[in-house]
């Protein structure tokens, strides 16, 4: 590489004008670390003449991102721009086939896309680089794809997405119901334009669906990814969980099991003096397991201007020092077809539900429970004036399927008036 590597930014919101900022602030640092100087040929966005606090005037302008990635004086392309398909996908592919290297921060696009871009970035003899579409600024991809690549891994977990853990984290603070706080949340501009990616856990699983590909050598299988949000969580799910010394998190899990591979996020019970249940507000924080390594955790800004572009560059950085791994770690080719698994590993259940105020109401519910081979840990009936009577019920170690055996037959006890919540309870 020529002493200069020129960079084509696509998409300049909060990140793609942040790395702008680090660029200008700071290009004798990046120059004296990677011996080379770092520059901006070029930059597109939707929209040419929006006040975006930093002057665009010694850059090239393009309207078209696909013209942007295919530029002659463009090394690396920076898609900023977002989506799993449309113009991020198109600029994406003209950028490898133009043998452009190509820096994002799309985990939509990678988690459906993923081993198509690979294979093709490997047979133009490029890289994708993307630590900053997991956990902001942190860096995981690097550490499982270059730290821990000694390590069998064993297991991924980790709060991904910033969002679910402020409303959680608001909602128990403050005593407010979900509702309230997610209107809050969206008043502060937290969620995306479409809120379910957040609070349906699916940019979330984007995230998990990526490390699970690098940790397990798997292509990205998302769409095998068990989702469920937070959406049916409630202020008296929140308090009841604190009782026990458990907080709830929006929390992501893989691991490789002998029927497969388990991929879920969804909402947990974890212990209120883990590290995952002491974490506030919108940070992110992952674990990995590894085999010789044990556990490491990993804990930072999971969003924001600083944190994601600071990983944008860690990316560019590397590009320009002449590192080049594999997009998930090993060759695309080498990447198995993982058979997908449902959550087999055994776990105590959190239930919450209402039933009717009627003597043996609790009684047919136990009696259910009993049949599908789920034991009762502890059983909680709340105080109530009139209505239905609240009842929280903890279970012992069971697996999900007799769960869901006995939460179809409490349907058919005629006692049971709202459907039962269930929350895994994760021992972390």
């Amino acid at each position: 590489m020529s002493g200069r590597l020129r960079l084509g930014i696509a998409g300049l919101g909060t990140v793609g004008v942040g790395v702008i900022k680090i660029i200008r602030r700071e290009a004798q640092m990046l120059t004296a670390r990677t011996g080379v100087e770092i520059t901006i040929s070029a930059v597109s966005a939707r929209t040419r003449d929006k006040d975006r606090g930093v002057s665009l005037s010694g850059y090239d302008w393009e309207d078209d991102p696909v013209k942007l990635a295919t530029r002659e004086d463009v090394d690396v392309f920076v898609e900023l721009m977002g989506g799993s398909d449309g113009p991020a996908k198109a600029a994406t592919e003209a950028a490898l086939k133009a043998g452009k290297d190509v820096v994002t921060a799309n985990k939509a696009m990678l988690a459906v896309h993923g081993q198509a871009l690979a294979e093709l970035a490997e047979a133009q003899g490029r890289v994708i680089r993307y630590e900053a579409a997991v956990a902001g600024g942190i860096p995981v991809v690097k550490a499982l794809t270059e730290g821990l690549a000694g390590n069998a891994i064993t297991r991924v977990m980790g709060v991904m997405n910033g969002t679910c853990n402020y409303i959680l984290t608001r909602m128990e603070s403050a005593g407010l119901p979900y509702e309230e706080v997610f209107e809050e949340a969206n008043q502060l501009g937290y969620l995306e334009a479409d809120p379910e990616l957040d609070v349906g856990g699916i940019d979330a699983g984007h995230k998990l669906s990526l490390l699970a590909a690098v940790a397990f050598g798997t292509r990205v299988a998302f769409d095998d990814m068990e989702l469920e949000g937070i959406g049916r969580l409630t202020i008296e799910d929140i308090r009841a969980a604190a009782d026990m010394g458990y907080r709830i998190k929006l929390l992501g899990v893989a691991r490789m099991t002998g029927r497969g591979l388990e991929q879920r996020m969804s909402p947990c019970l974890v212990p209120m003096t883990s590290p995952l249940g002491q974490l506030e507000g919108g940070t992110n924080m992952v674990v990995l397991e590894g085999n010789a390594v044990e556990r490491i955790v990993l804990r930072g800004p999971g969003a924001g201007e600083g944190p994601t572009a600071s990983a944008v560059m860690g990316d560019v950085c590397d590009i320009a020092r002449g590192l080049r791994i594999p997009v998930f770690g090993q060759k695309a080719e080498t990447l198995v077809a993982a058979v997908p698994a449902k959550s087999v590993t055994p776990a105590a259940y959190y239930l919450r539900m209402t039933l009717q105020d009627k003597p043996g109401a609790l009684a047919k519910v136990a009696t259910v429970l009993g049949e599908a081979g789920v034991s009762i840990h502890r059983m909680r009936q709340y105080d109530h004036e009139g209505g239905g009577a609240p009842v929280l019920i903890v279970t012992h170690q069971t697996d999900r399927q007799s769960l869901d055996v006995a939460l179809s037959a409490m349907d058919k006890t005629g006692v049971v008036e709202t459907r039962p919540v269930a929350i895994r309870i994760e021992e972390v």
